[in-house]
Formats: structure tokens, C-alpha cells, sequence
């Protein structure tokens, strides 16, 4: 009686101990923000993303259109998403209990020899027995400490990073497209400007030469005038190099051919609408920003991290039953009397794990604080 009683001391103390432990730092700090940027252009403020795209461009529309739906990138991206949202689902679950069913048939063989003694006269029992069951198990972790809660709230903070996330990716891939489309039509206009410049010097070293043979010039205009000619000639090559590059970049943004991508270019854009950048104070620009919300998003999952990991300084309390029949005969299975039952309660504590708990709240912070300074980082960028 005294050794139990001793026992229980020392597991009430361990368990008093392990809850009055200190709490690691969650709190998480906030950058400080300007009031305003100090090179800002003037812009109307209510200009969006899609004002700044070339949508008067038949060949951009296309190829956001394909790029929205074949695009890889896009495609893992929402892929994480839909992966990141199954996580956070079974993170909820994992709250509520877990009801199960199983049937069983056993036979087995005893031999009354293993008893060590024998059975008194007229005395016997069936050596070999089947028995039959069905049962329905029920169990369920109560969350008195919030573990599962923190967690819960970790995998919905990474569904938003992912969800962020694939709105980046949309919106680099868009700014990629306008830019090779924009970057292509550039070239465009400078090749037909060089072209022109070709044909003017051609015509007069071809007057130069004429002057020449006249003995009305020196040879020197028709000299200029082929070297104009022979640079403008280099600076249309560099551009068709130029072009092939462009459009190199764009087949795998809209995984089309190139042979389709080349010919869509060929339509002839509307009149440019293109707004100027819009201003917005910067605390408005970073709730715009998808890279500065998958960075908080991170942030709050680290936060969430570690609040579950502190969590498991702290008992565990669960339930479970079941519910079910037996009978060591098929055909009484469902009769009176078949019926049994089990119910449970246990609570379990830490008492000594050697630092592993301390160790992964350890990591948890240290992860935390790694998001913190990622977040930093998107902020300083996004103001940058």
C-alpha cells in the first residue's frame, strides 16, 4: 500500500511539473510599415492587375487562355492546393472520434495437459472451440490542451500559403506571357524601323554609286552608305536571333507548338490601353501581394507548429469502446446473451522522454523564427 501510494506521489508531481512548465515564446512580432513610398508615380489608384496587361493583344489573350489551363506550373500549383486542402480535412477530422467494425471467427485447441494437473474425475471441457464476433469500436482523443486544435489551425494556415501560393504562379505566369508578347511586338516595330532604314540606305548608295560613276561625288557617300546598309542589315539579324528567342520562351508558358504560338503573333494588336502602375499605400500593396501572403500564411503555420508541439508537455486523455457480439456458435450469434461490451478511459503524461519533446519544440521555434525572417524578406521586397 505505501509503494502505490509513493507511486502515485511521484506521477502526480511529474504530472504537475510537465503542465506548470514554462511556455515557450508564440508571440509574433510585426514589422513596422512607411506611409507612403517616396518615388511613387502618379497613377490611378483604382487601376488593377488586369489594367496593366496587354488585353488589347489578341495573341496575349490566347495564350493566357491556354496558359490557365495546360500551364504545368499552374497545374502543380493547384495540385498543392487540393493536396494542402485533403491535409487540413483530415486535420479536422482527427478532432472528432473514429468509429470502426470488425468481424472475427478464432478456433482454437487447448490441451488440458498445459494446466499442469489434472482434471478431476468425470471432468472435461471441449478442447476445441470457434468462437464468433462483430464488434463496433469507437474511440476519441479529447483535446484539453489544444494539440490537435494547433495542429488543425497549422494545415488551414498551409492551405492558404498553397492557395497563395497558386495565385503567385497565376500571376507570374500572366506577367511572363505579357511580357514576351510585349517584348515580341517591341521587336516587331524595331525590325520594320530597320527595315525601312535598310531600304533608305540602299537607295542611296545606289544614288552614290551613280554620282560616283558620273564624277559628281567621291567615293566616300557610297561608302557611308553601304556601311549604313551592311549595320542595318546586322541589327535585323540580331533581332530575328532575338525573336527566336521570344518565342522559345513562351512555348512552354502556354505548352503549345511552336508553330502555333508563331502563328498567333501575326495578328496585329488593337490600340494599347495599358494603364500606368496604380499607388496604393504600402500596407494596401502587401495584402495584394501573393508572395507576402505565403509568407504570413508559412508564418502562421510555424506559429501553429509550435503551439502543438508545446502541447505535448501536457496529458493525453482518451476514450474508446466497443460494441459488439460473440458466441462460440454462428447460428447464436444473435440471440440473448451474445452481446458484449468494453469501455475506456486512459490519461497519459510524459514523465521521461529525454529531451525528445524539449528537441522538437526546440525545432518548432527555431522553425518559426526561419519564417519570421521569410516573411521579413517578402515585405522588404514587396516595398522594394
Amino acid at each position: 500500500m505505501r509503494r502505490s501510494t509513493s507511486l502515485l506521489a511521484v506521477a502526480s508531481l511529474a504530472l504537475a511539473g510537465c503542465v506548470a512548465g514554462p511556455p515557450p515564446e508564440i508571440a509574433t512580432p510585426v514589422p513596422e510599415l512607411p506611409d507612403e513610398f517616396i518615388y511613387s508615380p502618379e497613377a490611378d489608384e483604382a487601376a488593377s492587375l488586369a489594367q496593366l496587361l496587354p488585353t488589347h493583344d489578341p495573341a496575349f489573350e490566347m495564350f493566357a487562355e491556354l496558359a490557365l489551363q495546360e500551364a504545368p506550373s499552374l497545374t502543380e500549383a493547384l495540385a498543392r492546393v487540393e493536396a494542402a486542402r485533403a491535409a487540413a480535412s483530415g486535420a479536422g477530422a482527427a478532432r472528432l472520434p473514429s468509429v470502426g467494425a470488425s468481424t472475427s471467427v478464432t478456433a482454437n485447441r487447448t490441451n488440458p495437459a498445459q494446466f499442469g494437473v489434472d482434471l478431476p474425475g468425470g471432468a472435461a471441457f471441449d478442447t476445441e472451440r470457434t468462437s464468433y464476433a462483430g464488434n463496433l469500436t469507437a474511440s476519441w482523443e479529447i483535446d484539453i490542451f489544444g494539440r490537435l486544435k494547433a495542429t488543425e489551425r497549422a494545415a488551414l494556415a498551409r492551405l492558404d500559403a498553397a492557395s497563395a501560393n497558386s495565385e503567385a504562379v497565376r500571376i507570374t505566369l500572366l506577367a511572363e506571357i505579357a511580357g514576351a508578347v510585349i517584348d515580341w511586338r517591341t521587336n516587331d516595330a524595331r525590325t520594320q524601323a530597320l527595315a525601312q532604314d535598310l531600304a533608305a540606305a540602299e537607295r542611296l548608295a545606289d544614288l552614290a554609286a551613280k554620282r560616283e560613276e558620273a564624277g559628281l561625288a567621291p567615293g566616300f557617300d557610297r561608302v557611308r552608305a553601304e556601311a549604313a546598309a551592311s549595320q542595318s542589315r546586322s541589327r535585323i539579324a540580331a533581332l530575328s536571333g532575338e525573336r527566336a528567342r521570344i518565342l522559345g520562351r513562351l512555348v512552354p508558358l502556354t505548352a503549345q507548338s511552336p508553330l502555333l504560338v508563331g502563328s498567333q503573333l501575326l495578328e496585329e494588336p488593337d490600340a494599347d490601353t495599358t494603364s500606368a502602375a496604380p499607388v496604393a499605400l504600402p500596407s494596401l500593396l502587401l495584402t495584394h501581394r501573393p508572395d507576402v501572403r505565403v509568407a504570413a500564411a508559412e508564418l502562421a503555420a510555424a506559429d501553429a507548429d509550435l503551439a502543438a508541439a508545446a502541447r505535448l508537455r501536457f496529458p493525453l486523455l482518451t476514450l474508446s469502446g466497443a460494441l459488439g457480439l460473440l458466441s462460440f456458435d454462428l447460428g447464436k450469434l444473435f440471440d440473448d446473451g451474445s452481446d458484449v461490451y468494453t469501455a475506456a478511459g486512459s490519461l497519459t503524461a510524459p514523465l521521461l522522454d529525454f529531451g525528445r519533446i524539449e528537441a522538437q519544440i526546440d525545432g518548432a521555434a527555431a522553425g518559426k523564427r526561419a519564417a519570421f525572417a521569410a516573411y521579413r524578406g517578402a515585405v522588404f521586397n514587396a516595398l522594394g
